[in-house]
């Protein structure tokens, strides 16, 4: 049996193991790492660590203690009534300007998982206080990460678009960056009325509330034009309160601003960025930010090292290869692409989108140039497959989704729920947009 068969054997049994049985997913992945590593890629320990992704786990450190101390000074709080009072207190509408704001990060240019860091938090605070569910709320940030991330000025859109002039293919910008968005904004309304959404269109909380409840004073939902205490929230403050903004409140909301820039427009290590400014808001509070670095997401920290590890094995054993250029081989060309996307989906779903993309468009070169498949929409397949399944828990946007859960849930509910949603993705996912893009033969 070769190296990519058991490399393949051992992520299914991980994977099997780690959802029956009440053990960290992460451990399990360095387990199955350091086995398949050693016995069938004759790896050193020191080859199998260097898969761990650094760079991923110092932006769920960095990011985690950042917006632990946003919490405990209540900015977090602050930022989730502003926005509610921007869109009229309208809970409804909160989902969907998260979904525009990430969207219009990514298509201008950011990483998805600097995008997903900045406005997760800040989505899920909405989903904690309003009583939105936080699966909705986080996957919604997901989605329109990666509905945005292929514009022709992106980093996925350079990325496709490249990797398919280099390989002979006729770049199509516009075609996968409009064909990604519509599919991520067809997922986010399913998710919308399958999650609760209908409910949430009748609410309505007043703007001065809004105010209120970022100062820890409740605040008032309106249903169906009936005024009732909001739930969780108590007792009613009088209307017109507006509490001030405290200095450290101002402070810390500067930091985001200098983070996102950093991250955003110079290119930066957003982790890096992230622990700096939330060691700098530390050292300011001292007495107050004391047990912040208990709230780092350390069970997720734990599960995103070991499957980022286990991925490096999985390519370093030519796995993703080896079923692609099996998938090439089959004598119905769009029998073939089904297989890539399921190829793209299943790997990204816990490896990184941006190593993959590269790697697996010139595998479809012979399926478009002997199959009459269309390209640009082949190419738009394959890459909307490996970029969707990023809300799994595995993969870095997934994880930010899981780390900033609000307190009304459970991480092992959450982490449940976001792995269930995962899995239908990964399942369904593929299969749909290759129905729709490649199947025809448009």
């Amino acid at each position: 049996m070769g190296p990519e068969w058991v490399a393949i054997i051992a992520l299914v049994a991980l994977f099997v193991a780690g959802t029956l049985l009440p053990i960290n997913m992460g451990a399990l992945a360095y387990v199955a790492a350091w086995l398949v590593g050693m016995f069938a890629l004759d790896l050193s320990e020191k080859e199998i660590l260097a898969g761990v992704s650094a760079d991923l786990i110092l932006t769920l450190i960095g990011v985690t203690y950042l917006f632990a101390i946003a919490r405990n000074n209540g900015t977090v709080d602050l930022i989730v009534s502003s926005a509610v009072r921007a869109v009229g207190g309208r809970v409804a509408l909160i989902p969907w300007v998260m979904f525009g704001v990430t969207a219009l990060l990514t298509a201008m240019g950011a990483a998805s998982p600097a995008a997903c860091a900045i406005i997760g938090p800040v989505a899920l605070g909405f989903a904690g206080r309003y009583k939105i569910n936080p699966l909705m709320m986080g996957m919604f940030v997901v989605h329109g990460a990666q509905g945005g991330g292929f514009s022709p000025i992106s980093i996925y859109g350079t990325i496709t678009n490249s990797v398919m002039v280099e390989n002979g293919l006729p770049a199509s910008e516009m075609t996968v960056f409009v064909t990604s968005l519509v599919v991520n904004l067809i997922m986010a309304t399913i998710l919308f009325f399958a999650l609760g959404g209908r409910a949430l269109m009748s609410m309505r909380l007043d703007p001065d509330e809004a105010a209120n409840a970022a100062a820890g004073i409740p605040g008032e939902l309106n249903e169906g034009g009936v005024t009732v205490p909001a739930r969780g929230l108590g007792t009613v403050a009088p209307t017109g309160t507006k509490p001030g903004i405290r200095t450290e409140q101002v402070l810390t909301l500067v930091a985001f601003v200098i983070v996102a820039a950093i991250a955003l427009f110079f290119d930066k290590n957003i982790g890096f960025a992230s622990i700096t400014a939330a060691t700098v808001l530390a050292a300011l509070s001292p007495s107050q930010h004391k047990d912040a670095i208990r709230q780092i997401a350390w069970p997720t920290v734990l599960l995103v090292a070991g499957v980022s590890t286990y991925a490096t094995i999985l390519n370093t054993a030519g796995s993703p290869e080896f079923v692609g250029n099996w998938a090439a081989g089959l004598g119905a060309a769009a029998i073939g692409a089904l297989v890539l996307c399921y190829v793209g989906g299943v790997v990204s779903a816990f490896a990184s989108s941006t190593a993959l993309l590269p790697i697996i468009i010139p595998i479809s070169v012979p399926l478009i140039a002997e199959g009459g498949i269309s390209a640009a929409l082949f190419v738009s397949a394959l890459a909307i497959s490996s970029t969707i399944v990023d809300v799994s828990p595995f993969s870095t946007n997934g994880a930010l989704m899981l780390a900033n859960r609000p307190e009304s849930i459970t991480e092992e509910r959450y982490y449940k729920q976001i792995l269930g949603y995962s899995i239908i993705v990964v399942l369904v996912g593929p299969l749909l947009v290759w129905t729709a893009l490649v199947l025809p033969g448009w």
